[in-house]
């Protein structure tokens, strides 16, 4: 994250060099998300999702989101170009989160309307317009300065809004990324859902959205963590005593056949003949 303005030019020439940055361009699309997100809220408790203000908030939260992270997919192919990486092939460009999310989100943003798709997005851009008001717009507005007399190597005094949310950040932030995994895979319940009776795009969201979570199981350790959870509570409800042989059954089928599916859409066999790294988010 590039450095905010120099402290030592006027507080307009900051602003105005701040905003100019395709950085700023990206913290601008994550708070439009946020607000749109704030906005179609009250749609949905109203059950009013189908509303013209409804639609217009949800597209464009999800236009707004594309932005950010092909901002950030372009900002890297840049910096891999005045480098000289070398290509790493379609493989490589599909293994970049940014690259999964940017599709997701041009994916909804023409497919029907899926409320619960909207949240894993807004819950990274909080921390997004979070960090990038902490380490740039406060900055910006209120600098950092040495206090006049000062002996040399004193530290300017902190800013206490930027360490309130610094500690924000650090508090919540992986128990936020479970969260986000949670929803993924919840998502993943509601398209299946909607598969089977057959709604509108169903299977073919349902296809794109599988390969997505896959994708997501074999980068994110929290999206892991999250499936063996949830494989874990289910072991234990349906071992409870009482549960219908039948149950157990249909649970060890479907056990058995996404193991299955693991092991057949394993992405590291393709890469170049090495595993993906994982990741974190």
């Amino acid at each position: 994250m590039a450095p905010p303005p120099s402290a030592n030019l006027p507080l307009g020439e900051r602003i105005r060099a701040l905003v100019k940055t395709l950085q700023f361009a990206w913290f601008s699309g994550h708070l439009v998300l946020l607000l749109c997100i704030f906005r179609y809220f009250f749609s949905f408790i109203t059950f009013n999702t189908s509303s013209l203000m409804a639609r217009f908030t949800y597209r464009t939260a999800f236009f707004s989101a594309a932005l950010t992270y092909g901002i950030v997919v372009y900002k890297t192919w840049r910096a891999r170009q005045k480098v000289g990486t070398k290509n790493t092939g379609l493989v490589g460009l599909l293994s970049d989160e940014n690259v999964q999310y940017l599709i997701m989100a041009l994916v909804w943003l023409m497919a029907p309307q899926y409320s619960l798709a909207m949240l894993p997005y807004g819950i990274y851009s909080v921390f997004h317009v979070a960090t990038y008001t902490r380490n740039n717009v406060i900055p910006t507005i209120q600098p950092n300065k040495t206090p006049a007399g000062a002996s040399p190597g004193t530290k300017p005094a902190a800013n206490h809004i930027a360490e309130a949310i610094g500690n924000f950040v650090k508090q919540y932030y992986d128990m936020s990324m479970s969260i986000v995994s949670t929803l993924e895979i919840t998502l993943w319940v509601r398209l299946f859902l909607s598969a089977i009776f057959f709604q509108r795009w169903s299977w073919v969201l349902l296809g794109i959205y599988t390969i997505f979570l896959r994708t997501r199981f074999a980068q994110s350790s929290h999206v892991q963590d999250s499936f063996n959870l949830l494989e874990a509570r289910f072991d234990n409800l349906v071992g409870a005593q009482g549960t219908p042989p039948a149950a157990r059954t249909v649970w060890e089928v479907v056990k058995n056949g996404a193991r299955q599916f693991h092991d057949a859409t394993d992405i590291s066999k393709y890469a170049n003949g090495s595993a993906v790294p994982k990741k974190t988010t």
